[in-house]
């Protein structure tokens, strides 16, 4: 879209500093009972800024649907713009790990400094086409972005002449895909037992990943989300969505953050077990997502180029952000006599501001900008 969208831009700007937030938790949740006060203050805010990605995914799936390109053009447009800089951050990040932990000691619990030797370093120059590493953990957005735009045309092309039911079937289906993990993780408790020691369910197996709902499943049901509601707008009032969009935010907040804490007790340190409640596609962070996004798209934000600009550079943010955290977390962390909930939100803001101000340092350059 040529026009900027207000609302969007806040949108783009919340998103951005949620995920910046949500990774200034991560050596703080790493401390589980070395330190109580750190732990729960990041699973506080860790809960919270849960809906960070699948709002970008909305964002996307607004700005983008229905498709009015040819399939060819829209891959040559898109697919370029996020191939370059994954490939860019993919190679780069990793010596920009490998430099700093050479010369300064970390505080970050999660960083084991054997895997960022120069042996080690090299050897993610290329492993990265099969997935990203511990130093480019965000990047594992781009590769599912990637799989997104590549679906993206036809999933169109079906939106552009399918009827307001059919969409529905699609996001009630797409629904149900976000109560398994609490169906897969409750089943044995009736007596479920699984089949050769896999405990998936719905026809997922070793040998079969591919389950009866695979197919509706993950970010694609968002975008589909908000192409749904652009067409068919709820055209509610500020008061009626206050009054759903509040509840709904804080019910979903409450499973996620008592989720979480309750898989740590039972599970402490395993963060296969504890991502469940953080889960993008869980319906507990659903509920806190829809709720943000019908909160801001109803308010009447004043349209501002300095939003608009700051939104432009939140793409570069989220590529670039991660390594900043450990720095900043590194520095910030000894100096900041402040309770944990305040130190990990000020660590975030620094961030913030620091990244955005490096992307927009980068965006002035020709041959920078591509990278952001």
């Amino acid at each position: 879209m040529n026009k900027n969208i207000a609302w969007i831009d806040v949108l783009r700007v919340v998103s951005c500093f949620m995920v910046v937030l949500a990774h200034c938790c991560d050596p703080f949740v790493a401390q589980f009972t070395n330190n109580e006060s750190d732990y729960m203050a990041a699973i506080a805010w860790g809960s919270i800024v849960r809906p960070c990605v699948p709002l970008f995914a909305m964002v996307t799936g607004y700005l983008l649907l229905p498709i009015t390109t040819g399939t060819s053009a829209f891959y040559t447009k898109r697919i370029r713009k996020i191939v370059v800089p994954l490939i860019f951050w993919s190679i780069v990040t990793p010596f920009l790990y490998f430099g700093y932990l050479s010369f300064f000691d970390t505080a970050n619990p999660n960083i084991v400094l054997e895997n960022f030797t120069i042996e080690a370093t090299l050897t993610k120059l290329y492993t990265f086409v099969f997935n990203f590493t511990y130093d480019t953990i965000p990047l594992w957005y781009i590769y599912m972005l990637v799989g997104i735009y590549l679906i993206l045309p036809i999933i169109g092309a079906w939106l552009n002449q399918a009827t307001q039911k059919e969409v529905k079937v699609f996001l009630m289906l797409w629904g149900a895909t976000m109560l398994l993990p609490y169906v897969k993780m409750f089943a044995p408790e009736v007596g479920y037992t699984g089949n050769y020691g896999s405990m998936d369910v719905l026809g997922v197996c070793f040998w079969n990943p591919y389950g009866t709902l695979y197919y509706f499943s993950g970010y694609i049901g968002y975008l589909v989300l908000a192409y749904y509601l652009k067409k068919y707008p709820l055209n509610w009032s500020f008061t009626r969505t206050l009054m759903v969009s509040v509840p709904l935010f804080i019910v979903g907040f409450l499973i996620t953050y008592y989720g979480f804490i309750a898989v740590g007790k039972v599970y402490p340190g395993n963060y296969e077990y504890l991502e469940i409640a953080w889960y993008f596609t869980g319906i507990n962070v659903f509920m806190m997502t829809i709720a943000i996004y019908l909160l801001i798209q109803k308010i009447k934000f004043r349209e501002s180029k300095v939003m608009s600009r700051v939104a432009g550079l939140t793409f570069g943010v989220f590529l670039c952000h991660f390594f900043f955290v450990q720095v900043f977390y590194d520095i910030l962390y000894p100096i900041l006599n402040l309770p944990s909930y305040i130190k990990i939100f000020i660590i975030a803001l620094v961030v913030f501001v620091a990244v955005t101000a490096l992307v927009w340092c980068l965006s002035k350059n020709k041959y920078t900008k591509k990278i952001i």
